[in-house]
């Protein structure tokens, strides 16, 4: 049933505190997962960042785009490698990469940003040197020799520096920054970052007073599969040194570390296929999804 005019006045009401909280704050937000493929879901988030904004909130975006880059290279005929379940970026899929991130995937973003009355301004590392990356290094687990090796997957860098300049210039003026994650090296060649540790990198930088990562989960599950609300660095690393937060989640967990030791005040595990996720957790005193602070 749809909300009479009275409910909707109360709530609006109730969301003055939380409006107050976050008050010419910056809060960046990670997009991606299978709700940004979904065209109602991609254009209900537009709406609540515009919202975001118009409430005096300064929202950043930061997206990724695994799966659209998988169909693409699939449309193109380019085989990808994996190796311990990380796609290999070589010459010809960095180029993929950079036109479905930095061309199609986040000019869309910023075309429903703006037809839900936003003005957003797509972007992504390069612009204005604001993420110079170095190569990425990883290791794997050998499962029949049990020893680590390194492996080397291309094009795939990570953070070294972040120059906020750019963003400076763009937050506090009605404009919506929305950040594609490739960036270029010293040398000039252009990598992939992947898209937590972009976001997580640029709201350290910014020390942004909220960011969020919309993802394909409810949170941080306890050993019952039960959300964790509330999280501080210390028991999550406790949590991984026992098993209970495992696989995909590490990395995402030791991002949110990473940026509230950079100076982020709270950082946020959300699920991004609940609709209005984003407004649930600041406008509300419901929240969603597992806190994470100092």
């Amino acid at each position: 049933m749809p909300a009479t005019a009275h409910e909707i006045a109360r709530v609006l009401s109730e969301a003055l505190p939380h409006m107050q909280r976050y008050d010419e704050q910056i809060v960046v937000v990670k997009y991606g997962g299978h709700a940004m493929g979904e065209e109602d879901l991609a254009r209900s988030f537009a709406r609540d960042i515009v919202l975001m904004e118009q409430t005096a909130i300064n929202p950043v975006v930061v997206h990724g785009g695994g799966p659209q880059i998988g169909e693409m290279l699939n449309r193109l005929g380019i085989k990808s490698e994996f190796a311990g379940g990380l796609r290999i970026t070589d010459a010809a899929t960095i180029e993929i990469v950079e036109m479905v991130l930095a061309g199609s995937i986040n000019k869309q973003i910023v075309g429903y940003i703006n037809e839900a009355g936003g003005k957003a301004v797509g972007l992504c590392g390069k612009d204005g040197n604001m993420v110079l990356a170095r190569k990425a290094t990883r290791s794997v687990l050998d499962p029949d020799s049990q020893v680590e090796r390194m492996i080397d997957l291309g094009f795939v860098g990570e953070p070294e520096r972040i120059d906020v300049t750019v963003l400076t210039q763009i937050l506090g003026r009605d404009l919506i920054p929305v950040l594609a994650p490739l960036a270029n090296s010293k040398e000039g060649t252009t990598y992939n970052v992947n898209a937590d540790t972009f976001a997580g990198a640029i709201a350290g930088a910014l020390k942004a007073k909220r960011l969020l990562l919309l993802t394909d989960v409810p949170g941080v599950l306890d050993k019952s599969k039960g959300l964790i609300k509330q999280l501080s660095t210390d028991k999550a690393r406790e949590l991984i040194a026992d098993g209970t937060i495992s696989g995909g989640m590490i990395p995402k967990v030791e991002t949110c570390i990473d940026a509230l030791e950079a100076g982020v005040e709270g950082v946020v595990i959300l699920d991004g296929k609940v609709p209005h996720a984003v407004l649930l957790e600041l406008l509300t005193d419901h929240g969603a999804g597992t806190l994470m602070t100092r």
